[in-house]
């Protein structure tokens, strides 16, 4: 996929444009992802916050504590609720772009999965992905960074 990357909610009020390469994907599987997600996980794409540019809408958004006690700010449609994006408040330079919501998604690949010790029971684990029990700590958040750059490297 190429910069810039475009998305937006379901029902096409609120569009983004994504104008930096991703950090890194991960599937979270934290009781709060799986919820929001109305499946048995949800998914993070971490980019530059100053990256991601409002195109047409504006997003509602409302605060939560997740399940390693931090504070996010999350970013929906108003109208058809599709969850866009969320802001830790803990990293004031990251968003965490739900990539489900973007328009090319086929070459979207996790490296790693996070909140393993909340997953569904008939999920099943690669022993290629970083896989965690909780919450990262910053030198594994590192190595989920790292993986992606190798795996995008490989695949160019």
């Amino acid at each position: 996929m190429d910069v810039p990357y475009t998305g937006g909610c379901q029902c096409g009020q609120v569009r983004y444009e994504i104008r930096a390469e991703p950090l890194t994907i991960y599937a979270c599987h934290c009781k709060e992802c799986q919820r929001q997600s109305a499946s048995a996980f949800g998914m993070s794409m971490p980019v530059p916050r100053d990256a991601v540019i409002l195109i047409q809408g504006k997003p509602k958004q409302w605060r939560r504590t997740s399940d390693s006690g931090r504070e996010v700010v999350c970013f929906f449609c108003g109208e058809c609720g599709t969850r866009l994006f969320h802001q830790p408040t803990r990293n004031p330079v990251i968003a965490n772009i739900k990539p489900g919501t973007l328009d090319t998604t086929t070459e979207l690949r996790a490296v790693g999965h996070v909140w393993t010790r909340s997953s569904q029971p008939w999920i099943q684990f690669s022993d290629e992905t970083l896989n965690f029990e909780g919450q990262p700590t910053p030198e594994e958040y590192l190595q989920l960074i790292e993986k992606f750059s190798c795996q995008n490297n490989a695949d160019n």
